[in-house]
Formats: C-alpha cells, structure tokens, sequence
C-alpha cells in the first residue's frame, strides 16, 4: 500500500483524489488546502487540514497547486527527505525546496472538476532527480494509469507546449466556429462528428498526413470567399494565420 498526501484543491487534486480513492493499492492520508473550506466536502472520507505543520506521514507527497505556488508551499513543509513531487508541466523539479527528494507527476490531460475522466487512460510523466525515487513513484504511477513515461525536462516542457496547441489552442478555435454558426442561426452540433472524426484520423495518421482543406490544396477562389464570409476581424486574422502555417507546411 502506498501512502499519499495530496496538497491543493484545483482540478488536478480533485482527479487525482477521485483516482487514487479507486485504487485499492494506494492510501490516502490527508489533503491539504489553504482554504480549507474548498476541501471541507471530503472531511467524512478522508483527514483534512489547512496547517502544514499537522501533515501526515506518507511515503509521497504530491503538490497539486499553481505553478507560481510550489516553490513556496514546499519551502513550508515542515519535514526534509520525503519524496515530494508536483504535478506541474512547465515547472522544474528544483522548484520544489531542495531539503527534500524532489519529482515530477504530470498527468497529460485537461481536467475540469466536472467532468468525468478515466484516469486509466492518462498518460503520467515522471521524472525524479535521484534514481531511487522513480520506482516507488512508477509504482504509485501505475496504480491509477495505464500509460506512464519517465521523460525529462525539455521533453515535458515541450509536451506541455503541444498540449496547449491541441488543447487550448484547439478549444478557441472550437469557440470560434461557435461564433461563426451562431451569426447564422446554423448548429454548431453538426460540426461535432466532423470533430471526432478529426481527432480519430489523427490518432491513425500524422498529422502531416491527414491534413485536407483549401489551404492545403491552394484554392484560392474559396479561401477568398472565406474570408469575405468573414465579418469579425479577429477571425480573419485567425483564418489568414492558420491558412498561410498550412500552406507553408504543404508547398513543395
């Protein structure tokens, strides 16, 4: 059995508590807020506290707070070599004080309170600055995912880099075709299993390979009518910049 302490109450903490609650191999011995009355719903499960100095003892503790506030917060822990870990994708590892052993937990995944997730699916990226610690956090790893990687920190800057282009990049362009039907009062749900299939084709082929469209195919005579169709300014800015990154991709 592995023991736990999860530190913070945002979106990664709040999966993370639902996954490792699942995980008959993992214990969990406390969460900890500031605030505790974000993390008072849990109190008939599981310890609470908004005092670092009551944490429990557990064999990893795990920072799940904003990236700006890890540093700080592991400067208050009031003990020195436990495996201290963040779940952070841009952070480093020796953001974390160095009085303890010090890692990384990175589950690569968008995550909002309200929507369910299988954790078994997400890929976690480990990385420890001494050897001795990445076993017992595979193992911990391994307990809630399917798919862990010890990757280190170029690789998980650069990953967090691309998740922000297929995820939050992606979602904006989501909102603003949104925009584009709604001035028109046509459905936006129609566009949905062109999105699927979208993402499905990309997990068969690169995405070099799937790609289609006017840009692609230079077809100047819809690209113009495009951008007639276009009333807003902002997305004819963000129609003649993703026009011109795939034409540079595909000219020969």
């Amino acid at each position: 059995m592995i023991s736990v302490v999860i530190l913070g109450a945002g979106n990664v903490a709040s999966h993370l508590y639902k996954a490792f609650s699942y995980s008959k191999k993992v214990s969990i011995k406390q969460l900890y807020n500031r605030d505790i009355s974000r993390i008072a719903s849990f109190k008939n499960e599981v310890a609470i506290t908004d005092d670092v100095s009551l944490l429990a003892e557990a064999d990893i503790y795990i920072i799940a707070v904003s990236d700006d506030a890890i540093s700080k917060l592991s400067e208050q822990l009031p003990f020195e070599n436990r495996l201290v870990v963040h779940t952070s994708g841009s952070a480093s590892a020796y953001d974390i004080d160095k009085k303890n052993r010090r890692g990384v937990f990175y589950p690569l995944q968008t995550f909002s309170k309200s929507v369910e997730i299988d954790f078994s699916e997400v890929p976690i990226c480990l990385e420890t600055l001494m050897r001795k610690d990445y076993l017992p956090l595979k193992a911990l790893a391994k307990c809630i995912s399917k798919h862990t990687k010890r990757i280190n920190s170029d690789q998980r800057a650069a990953l967090h880099l691309a998740a922000v282009f297929v995820n939050n990049f992606t979602n904006q362009i989501y909102r603003i075709a949104h925009e584009i039907t709604e001035s028109q009062g046509a459905e936006f749900d129609l566009l949905k299993p062109l999105i699927l299939e979208t993402a499905r084709k990309v997990q068969r082929n690169s995405p070099y390979v799937s790609q289609t469209g006017p840009a692609k195919r230079n077809d100047k005579k819809t690209i113009k009518k495009h951008l007639k169709l276009l009333e807003d300014d902002h997305h004819k800015d963000v129609y003649n910049l993703m026009t011109a990154s795939i034409k540079n991709t595909h000219t020969l």
